[in-house]
């Protein structure tokens, strides 16, 4: 298919035909300040295999001047559908194309923010996955990699950073020109560009002769705020990690870090110039959990320049390739290196990312973390809980399986053997094959190849005297979605079995068994005959992937002394199984709210506490029983501050429990405490009341009618930043008020003005689930709205709008009848189908689940 939706086929059979030497881009970004559009000078250099052959070049502008090929001017009418067509080749090949390329606000291509604070504007480019050709013509994918040099004029003052170091602009007057060294060889995806007036931290990395520059960067507005030293600390203990593990120096002339606006991912492995959202720069307090979370963005940005840029995958069905290895490199990182201030990485990791993975692969969409990805659509919805957290988890039980230092063995020979290249899967399960000596093509089979998850039950019994009769594990094929792909299959697991006993009213772990699952009942004799444990848990220590399950005694323990756990992770495990029992509709969402309510009073882990507070929430809106809710809530927000006044002063948990009080505030009491916390006249000890977190309280009265525009304005004179604007935005969505709901419905679909951040935040404010009868009528809206917003929209701007829209508090049948209605009717391209059918096995699931709910409470009346 032509246009901007390239297909496997397309770029199989233009990999075949052409070898890309080089590319010379200049960019002038004079007209930056206005916006509008921008010129581009692409001169790319390429041979290819068969002279006289056709082939395309592919480039997004709103207009082209000048195609010139092997000094022969095309006519421009070859440029159309997002495409330069290209009639016959020679052996060795020159081309040139001027095009004016337009500026975004969507965060792809090069997107263009002016800070309300200083009026300047900024710059960067975003391009994966196929988003290079908004800036320049280029052959988009992976494997046609070249080295690229960019010549950039832009207004004098401004910093330019790129790929390679930055060098004096020269020039004189309004406007300079930064002329880049060439590149490694490298794909198009990972180029980059950041431009106007930020400000930079700079420091070095230093082993033996070697010497990394380093640099930070952000906005002039944020500067206040940039811990730089913190960046820099966890940067250098990842490059002294990665360097040893690998077992490959660094491969880029410096390395820089820049904070940016409006950024729709965490961060961007550029080659040598990471981007990341600059939300990571924290202008109010936030608890240790977010600074972890942004010291794991770190190290998963720099393991990709090894494994994402040194090294890329030939085609995107193997992205998990980058994203499996960076995110699984990331967790270990954290928890090895010495120096680390988060060695319980694998806590967060099983508490986060593996809950991510296991709600990621129960959709309708799930798919073998080795995924069939046939055209660029397709890939742009695989950035997702299998991509990443899946194939993370399996890696980690691949180093089980093969052993760590086998593991890293193999990746040490598969970067020494494909550096600049691109691989496939069979490249590294060869090199792990060769250093560990295992035969890995059936354990790829299982776990890369196949879909779904198994879910691990314990099958025992108990003698009248305590002692263990017998025990089994049980697992079961995954529950595959009709028209999932792959086939539903048991795999072999690699686990450990911990016992843990009650010692002074915690539960210490006082034996560990480590055994192979594979089958539908494994037989452990080794725990035939001893007393039983107060707990038995499956998978301890996290080995594996799969769902567990708690025996009955074992669950009626944990529900009572959950945080009495020793270690993290335990208790981690532990939480991760009763959310998903609870999502599953085999525990009830009261019961899993008074386990929240007794474990969290002892839990330590901050990032445990606020996922846990983010899970009872939802459990709450979307999976309690209706006629029971609003009892739940009550409890729930009676217990939030009844935890925030009794926490530590100036403790995380306390910042976490003022939090939850202020999304769950609801009797007049609570929120007149919110209104008071917000004007002074009540104060907390410890608390401190900054920027965020007045937001959070005024978003909240806001949202139930206790404050009103003109509180919102008050607020944004305080706070008139990018920040703010996007707060005041998701407030004025959430007044409860028909008109506001129309006003902020229309700025979302009828109008594209938006920029990709005040959308989200509008988007956030309108969908609040108290409101559901004020946001009903917008079902039929929704579903008559949404194929144009695919159609007419960028990918990050529809999806935004096609999942964040979706009448997901409208959990009935009716939401059912109407989503499947439109699926039959529209005909979506796959992609859009997709994404509705993710949303619609939402429905199902919170339908499901409040039905099990409500069956407890007929049960206890």
């Amino acid at each position: 298919m032509p246009g901007t939706n390239l297909t496997r086929e397309e770029a199989r059979t233009r990999a075949a035909l052409l070898h890309v030497e080089s590319y010379d881009i200049e960019l002038d970004l004079g007209s930056a300040p206005e916006g509008g559009t921008f010129r581009s000078t692409t001169v790319v250099r390429f041979s290819a295999t068969t002279p006289g052959a056709a082939t395309f070049i592919d480039l997004v502008a709103p207009s082209v001047s000048e195609i010139v090929l092997n000094g022969e001017a095309l006519d421009l009418a070859a440029f159309a559908d997002s495409r330069i067509a290209l009639p016959a080749v020679q052996a060795e090949n020159e081309l040139r194309v001027v095009a004016d390329c337009a500026y975004t606000n969507t965060g792809e291509g090069l997107h263009r923010f002016v800070d309300p604070v200083d009026g300047e504007t900024y710059l960067y480019t975003q391009f994966e996955v196929p988003d290079a050709r908004r800036v320049f013509a280029a052959f988009e994918q992976p494997d046609l990699k070249a080295t690229f040099r960019f010549t950039v004029a832009a207004p004098a003052g401004w910093v330019v950073v790129s790929n390679s170091p930055t060098p004096e602009p020269a020039g004189e007057g309004a406007t300079r020109t930064w002329a880049f060294e060439p590149t490694p060889r490298m794909s198009t995806y990972v180029t980059a560009l950041v431009a106007g007036p930020y400000v930079g931290v700079f420091d070095e990395y230093a082993a033996g002769d070697q010497r990394v520059p380093l640099g930070v960067y952000c906005r002039p507005s944020l500067r206040e705020f940039l811990d730089a030293e913190a960046i820099f600390e966890v940067t250098k203990q990842g490059f002294d990690y990665f360097q040893e593990k690998f077992d490959f120096a660094y491969p880029f002339a410096k390395y820089d870090q820049l904070f940016v606006p409006e950024f729709n991912a965490g961060a961007m492995e550029n080659a040598g110039a990471v981007t990341l959202r600059d939300q990571y720069v924290f202008r109010s307090k936030v608890t240790d959990a977010s600074y972890e979370m942004r010291a794991a963005t770190i190290l998963h940005e720099l393991a990709h320049m090894w494994f994402g840029d040194l090294v890329t995958m030939e085609w995107w069905n193997d992205l998990w390739l980058n994203e499996s290895f960076a995110t699984f490199a990331e967790a270990v990182c954290q928890a090895e290196a010495p120096g680390s201030k988060w060695p319980n990485s694998w806590t967060t990791f099983a508490n986060q990312m593996k809950t991510w993975a296991y709600r990621q692969d129960q959709l309708p969409s799930t798919h073998p973390i080795m995924a069939e990805i046939n055209d660029l659509e397709d890939v742009q919805v695989n950035f997702d809980g299998i991509t990443y957290a899946k194939g993370a988890s399996v890696l980690k039980q691949l180093v089980a399986y093969v052993g760590q230092d086998a593991f890293f063995k193999g990746v040490q020979a598969y970067f020494k053997r494909h550096a600049w290249g691109n691989t496939t899967l069979p490249d590294l399960l060869g090199a792990l094959e060769e250093a560990s000596g295992r035969d890995l093509r059936t354990w790829s089979k299982a776990w890369l190849e196949t879909a779904g998850i198994n879910l691990l039950r314990p099958e025992l019994h108990i003698n009248t005297d305590g002692d263990i009769e017998s025990f089994a594990i049980l697992q079961e094929a995954p529950a595959l979605p009709a028209g999932a792909r792959g086939e539903a299959v048991l795999r072999p697991h690699r686990i450990a079995i911990g016992l843990y006993d009650l010692v002074d009213d915690t539960l210490v772990r006082t034996d560990r068994i480590e055994l192979d699952v594979d089958g539908p009942r494994t037989e452990v004799p080794e725990l035939v005959g001893r007393h039983r444990p107060a707990v038995l848990l499956l998978n301890d220590d996290d080995l594996s992937y799969a769902k567990v399950r708690l025996d009955e005694d074992s669950l009626a323990v944990v529900t009572e002394h959950l945080g009495d756990f020793t270690d993290s992770l335990p208790r981690a495990l532990c939480w991760a199984s009763a959310w998903d029992m609870t999502r599953d509709g085999e525990l009830a969402t009261r019961d899993y709210l008074s386990l929240a309510l007794s474990g969290l009073q002892r839990e330590s882990d901050i990032g445990v506490v606020q996922s846990v507070q983010r899970q009872v929430k939802l459990a709450l809106e979307m999976y309690a029983d209706p006629a029971w809710r609003e009892e739940g809530l009550q409890r729930w927000a009676a217990a939030a501050e009844e935890r925030l006044r009794a926490a530590a002063p100036g403790s995380d948990h306390q910042l976490a429990w003022a939090r939850a009080l202020a999304a769950a505030a609801r009797t007049d009491a609570q929120l007149g405490l919110l209104a008071d916390l917000l004007d002074g006249s009540e104060t907390i000890e410890g608390l401190a009341v900054d920027t965020e977190l007045r937001w959070s309280l005024l978003a909240r009265l806001v949202a139930t009618g206790r404050a009103d525009d003109k509180a919102v304005d008050e607020e944004l004179v305080r706070d008139n930043t990018s920040s703010g604007q996007e707060h005041a935005a998701s407030c004025r969505a959430a007044r409860p008020t028909a008109g506001a709901k129309a006003e902020a419905w229309a700025s979302v679909v009828e109008s594209d003005k938006l920029t990709n951040y005040v959308q989200e935040a509008v988007i956030g404010g309108f969908q609040q689930a108290d409101q559901r009868a004020l946001i009903a009528p917008y079902r039929e809206k929704y579903f008559a709205a949404v194929k144009g917003v695919w159609e007419s929209r960028s990918h990050e701007i529809s999806q935004q709008i096609i999942v964040g829209l979706f009448p997901a508090y409208q959990v009935e049948q009716a939401t059912l009848d109407a989503t499947d209605a439109w699926l039959a009717s529209a005909d979506p391209a796959p992609a859009l189908r997709r994404q509705v059918v993710e949303s619609r096995a939402g429905i199902e699931r919170a339908l499901k689940a409040q039905a099990a709910d409500r069956a407890a409470g007929e049960r206890r009346a």
